[in-house]
């Protein structure tokens, strides 16, 4: 499989709580909801209908799959969230128990073999595995070599601080920009992957 991580992000890194004032008020974050006026349907919202059609599995960090869990099932009937709905989940968390596992489909990944776990799942046939939001397992499977393609939807806003998903081990991890689109609100959508020669 195709580790694939999608990612709202500002101009200064930060991808915290871009949907709701709500969602991750970590650190006294207050700018929950700042990806909204830079949302368009046609090129940020393709770009997040693309990566779910590809995806044949959804791997999130505790928080993130929360989340996710609380929104989509009451949506049924919407072509997108059925496809939400139906795709098998995989969830990274110390503190969920099997029974906490409400959205159907849902796998639960210990905390502890996280990495040793996702090396094999990455290993077996299939698709793309796609990764939302999760900054702090992302910025794992960054610095664990474990991402194929990483699409930034960058957006025309510092936000000053909060959570990034970047690693700050200070190790070099070249990049090769594979597309980018512009919409007319100037979110640039691009997709990087791991450049030849790289980890």
């Amino acid at each position: 499989m195709r580790i694939v991580v999608s990612e709202f992000t500002s101009l200064d890194g930060v991808v915290q709580a871009p949907g709701g004032p709500e969602e991750d008020t970590d650190g006294g974050f207050a700018h929950g909801g700042w990806s909204h006026p830079y949302f368009d349907p046609e090129v940020v919202g393709g770009a997040f209908d693309d990566a779910v059609a590809a995806a044949d599995g959804l791997l999130f960090g505790r928080r993130t799959w929360r989340t996710m869990a609380g929104a989509w099932p009451e949506r049924a009937g919407d072509p997108f969230a059925d496809r939400m709905n139906s795709l098998k989940k995989y969830v990274v968390s110390s503190t969920l128990g099997e029974s906490d596992l409400t959205w159907n489909n849902t796998t639960l990944i210990g905390g502890g073999e996280a990495l040793g776990e996702i090396r094999e799942l990455r290993a077996a046939e299939g698709g793309n595995l796609l990764v939302m939001g999760s900054p702090t397992l992302v910025r794992a499977l960054l610095g664990a070599g474990l991402v194929d393609e990483l699409r930034l939807m960058l957006m025309p806003v510092l936000l000053g601080g909060g959570k990034s998903i970047f690693p700050d081990d200070a190790v070099q991890r070249p990049l090769e920009l594979v597309s980018t689109v512009v919409s007319d609100n100037g979110v640039h959508v691009c997709t990087y992957r791991p450049a030849a020669g790289g980890e």
